[in-house]
């Protein structure tokens, strides 16, 4: 599936401000403002765009960050993302991988006895 550039390279940039908006959160700071999450971005040397800034602030103003953040889980929650199936194939892969390690532990056994027939003598030592 192929990827545009601006999707790949605004979705980190977003992430940004909203992380600095959470750290800010965390901090004790309940309501940051534009320049406080602008004094976080420049303590790691990142310089804030205005007009995402203000997009993130103006989409979590009033909103409790935890509320937030439990209903973006309970959408991710209803999201598929191939567990189940994954946890199927793995438990019918168990009984497959343990054969394969059993024909493993074979083969070094019959590697070992037919090193053991040169003596630790090689052809060419």
């Amino acid at each position: 599936m192929a990827c545009s550039a601006p999707n790949r390279l605004t979705q980190p940039a977003r992430m940004r401000y909203v992380a600095a908006y959470l750290l800010a959160v965390l901090g004790g700071n309940a309501s940051p403002s534009s320049k406080d999450i602008k004094k976080i971005l420049d303590s790691v040397g990142i310089e804030a765009d205005d007009e995402r800034l203000n997009k993130v602030i103006s989409e979590l103003k009033g909103k409790n960050v935890d509320d937030v953040i439990t209903a973006g889980n309970a959408k991710l929650a209803s999201v598929p993302a191939g567990g189940v199936a994954t946890a199927a194939a793995t438990v019918g892969a168990a009984p497959a991988a343990a054969a394969v390690a059993e024909e493993k532990k074979e083969e070094k056994k019959e590697e070992s006895e037919e090193s053991d027939d040169d003596m630790g003598f090689g052809l060419f030592d």
